[in-house]
């Protein structure tokens, strides 16, 4: 099973340049290669194989000296990412790719191979970079896994993982070095353990749970729990509100207003942190105490284009919170059951099934003409996820065909 493991590492003011030149140089490639694949396919119709786009770095690099203080290899990844990224496209899974800009905030970089792991001083080894310090504040491995399963070296009595003598293992996978736009640096390694997923377990109505998230609460399940919303976004937004107008008011190209910029993204970062977190927990907690989850999929890109609600729903972060429920399932041989998103949950009474067309949104209880029960409107939408998500299954066969 892969997973990826993300820690904080904290490089000297060279190692910053020397990361700031392979995020340049790594986008440098990406965008060049763009462009060839692209004009030798509407001049000439030839398809540009990765092998090419890799054969012509070594011309690049003439023309352009700098690149020879690159990690090769990072700048190989750049043209397989960009290859993979057409290969999504063509498969229906993404956007056509396009340029990368610096305005993107999005600087990251790969290694494949090469890299060290200094298990006693906790540093990390980069080539072309360096050691670098790494605050490792969890195990990636098991120390009885390092030990018995992989290869390890004694350096003046420090004990150091190397990717290249465990290559042939196939557990060290590729690392990532980021930034935010904070000017924090991460990296991210990848591992496989080779440890086969968990075969999912059984489950029945009485340990599955439906889940329907909300603005006003985070996520009401049908066990009756009320998840509030900590709406980390619309308390920080005073805050935010006087950061930007310390940046507006500083001349453009100033120290100062350098400064101002870093304050304002170091609070946009904490409210991601925030919010993370919570995500984290809350999904960690449904899924340790449920076997199957229902959720609906929902449209949020076309949810967010209301303007009286988009920043609401963006605070709230439901796409991420339905990615971590996913894959943590994986994880743990749990099971989630999603239902189609024009399935109705909050119009329909979960006793007697009469469904009440003219409920508004602002309604948030209703009594059903029918039965006569009274209805919580967040609670009745939880129920009836549940209830659709497992009549889905028993009319599917099979658990493949829900999830």
């Amino acid at each position: 099973m892969k997973r990826g493991y993300r820690y904080r590492i904290y490089p000297n003011k060279e190692q910053c340049s020397l990361l700031e030149q392979h995020f340049g140089g790594t986008r440098f490639i990406y965008n060049r290669s763009l462009f060839i694949k692209n004009l030798m396919y509407s001049k000439f119709k030839i398809n540009i194989s990765e092998i090419d786009l890799n054969n012509n770095l070594t011309s690049l690099k003439e023309l352009h000296p700098w690149m020879k203080d690159l990690n090769s290899q990072s700048l190989q990844q750049a043209n397989r990412n960009l290859l993979t990224g057409f290969k999504n496209f063509f498969e229906g899974n993404g956007a056509y790719p396009t340029r990368k800009s610096k305005k993107d905030n999005i600087f990251s970089f790969q290694v494949p191979q090469n890299y060290q792991i200094n298990l006693t001083s906790s540093k990390i080894y980069l080539p072309k970079i360096g050691w670098i310090k790494i605050v490792f504040h969890r195990d990636f491995l098991d120390k009885e896994f390092i030990e018995n399963k992989l290869v390890t070296k004694e350096v003046n009595g420090e004990l150091i993982l190397d990717q290249k003598l465990n290559r042939k293992l196939d557990i060290l996978k590729t690392l990532t070095v980021s930034r935010t736009s904070a000017g924090r640096y991460h990296v991210s390694i990848l591992i496989d353990d080779h440890i086969p997923e968990p075969i999912p377990v059984e489950f029945n109505e009485n340990t599955t749970v439906g889940i329907d998230v909300g603005i006003k609460s985070f996520a009401i399940l049908s066990s009756g729990e009320v998840i509030e919303n900590p709406k980390f976004l619309k308390k920080s937004l005073m805050k935010l509100k006087k950061l930007q107008k310390a940046v507006s008011r500083k001349q453009k190209g100033s120290k100062n207003r350098k400064k101002a910029i870093a304050k304002l993204a170091k609070q946009h970062q904490l409210i991601s942190n925030q919010r993370n977190d919570f995500q984290h927990k809350i999904s960690m907690k449904i899924i340790s105490e449920n076997q199957a989850i229902g959720i609906e999929n929902l449209n949020v890109k076309g949810m967010v284009k209301n303007h009286n609600l988009a920043q609401a729903i963006s605070d709230v972060g439901w796409s991420e919170f339905i990615r971590k429920l996913t894959y943590k399932a994986e994880w743990y041989g749990k099971t989630i059951l999603q239902i189609g998103r024009f399935e109705v949950s909050s119009k329909l009474c979960n006793f007697c099934g009469y469904k009440k067309d003219d409920l508004t949104l602002d309604i948030r209880e209703w009594k059903c003409p029918s039965c006569k029960t009274l209805h919580d409107r967040d609670i009745n939408a939880s129920l009836n996820i549940k209830q659709i998500a497992l009549n889905n299954l028993s009319t599917a066969g099979t658990a493949g065909r829900a999830c």
